[in-house]
């Protein structure tokens, strides 16, 4: 019988052998209580089975408050197994099961998923993306290093006429990629509805011009029936691109996106610092990037190295090369594209290159960009500069010496 495995950081003031023992039965046929019905043939059919305990350490006090008082707290490495007939290839039920009530059991003190391995029936029951990264260099004309892209500032408040002068000396500098905020959906000063059609009427025209249709991902995030209304606008009006969040639509939203849209989708995980920054609790982003993949996430940030918020980089990196990895192994899926943001710049572009071996890769940059000394068309060659020297392997100053706009970058970015 196939099984789904989830690897966990475990701190518990109880043994860590009953601890293990307890989160399994809570997590599949137990409960507090010993039952009748719970025969051992039930329990060995579709109980979770505790796979690996390794002891870590120890402590004096807890990394969370609440659950049972003890007087020494001991660190873990555990793997959890289920059946895959508990839970069906679902991907709401998966969320349960792995991350469900186990994070509040009075035993646990600290508890963060760190690991998920899925049997192939959840590829087969769920496409994943339908561009990810080959579909997208194939609409937006770039066959090589990275899309070069920016978020529309301030993300708030800037009217539909304001957007669109910022739309139209973006794609007039050459960039590739342009998103809304996640903060700009529908607001009344800058409507939805009026935003798609005004931006889109000046990525046609340049692409009529050019050749060239800048891909721009418009934030449609709503209840469902929004969502698939704003997404037939997008696709009516010639868009390539649409935005949701995915905190904030849940996995069934961005399931029923995917099944609604002919376009690739931009997935934004605003709110993952409340899953992710206390090292004790939470989730590891490798396992959370498998389950938006498989709903068709083609996109999906994993913040910025040196950026504005409080991720290190090792975490940033180990994020970007999680969702370049096969979602399950050996599965035939579309790869998913890494999107980097805050706080970017061309300084940052060499040792993103160096850490994950490739530009398959969106870098966005916002103030990186629009704070150019030159303008924007300055601000996009120049991080499209960097960009070229990280791939040469030319250290930045010495490539900046024969690009004015990437010299006078240097001193801005700095």
């Amino acid at each position: 019988m196939e099984r789904i495995y989830a690897s966990y950081w475990l701190e518990t003031g109880d043994d860590p052998a009953r601890a293990a023992e307890v989160i399994a039965g809570e997590q599949s046929s137990g409960t507090f209580v010993a039952l009748a019905t719970e025969t051992p043939e039930l329990k060995e059919r579709s109980g979770a089975r505790v796979e690996k305990l390794e002891i870590l350490g120890h402590s004096n006090t807890p990394s969370l408050p609440g659950g049972m008082s003890s007087q020494r707290y001991t660190q873990c490495r555990l793997e959890l197994s289920w059946p895959l007939e508990n839970t069906g290839a679902s991907l709401p039920n998966l969320m349960s099961t792995v991350a469900g009530n186990l994070f509040e059991l009075r035993q646990v003190s600290g508890l963060r998923l760190t690991g998920l391995t899925l049997p192939k029936a959840f590829v087969d029951a769920y496409p994943g993306p339908a561009f990810g990264i080959a579909g997208t260099r194939k609409l937006t004309g770039v066959a090589q290093g990275p899309l070069i892209g920016t978020i529309i500032k301030p993300s708030i408040g800037l009217s539909v006429d304001e957007t669109v002068q910022q739309v139209r000396e973006l794609v007039a500098g050459g960039i590739d990629f342009i998103k809304d905020d996640e903060l700009q959906a529908d607001g009344g000063r800058c409507p939805f509805d009026e935003r798609v059609r005004a931006v889109m009427r000046v990525v046609n025209e340049h692409a009529d011009r050019t050749g060239k249709k800048v891909m721009v991902a418009f934030n449609l995030t709503g209840d469902l029936d929004q969502m698939r209304r704003r997404y037939d606008l997008v696709l009516a009006e010639g868009g390539t691109c649409v935005m949701a969040v995915l905190n904030s639509i849940g996995l069934i939203g961005l399931q029923e996106l995917r099944r609604h849209a002919q376009l690739p989708i931009h997935a934004h995980r605003a709110g993952w610092g409340y899953l992710t920054r206390s090292p004790q609790l939470g989730w590891d982003y490798a396992p959370w990037q498998q389950l938006w993949r498989l709903a068709g996430a083609d996109h999906m940030h994993v913040n910025g190295l040196r950026n504005k918020f409080s991720e290190p980089d090792d975490s940033v990196i180990e994020a970007a090369r999680s969702v370049l990895q096969p979602v399950v192994p050996g599965a035939d899926m579309v790869s998913t594209m890494p999107v980097f943001s805050s706080g970017q710049t061309g300084l940052q572009a060499a040792d993103t290159y160096a850490a994950i071996g490739c530009a398959d890769l969106i870098h966005t940059a916002g103030g990186g960009i629009f704070g150019h000394p030159q303008g924007v068309s300055a601000g996009v060659e120049a991080l499209r500069e960097a960009w070229v020297a990280a791939m040469e392997g030319v250290p930045l100053e010495q490539h900046a010496r024969r690009n004015p706009a990437l010299q006078a970058a240097l001193g801005f970015w700095k």
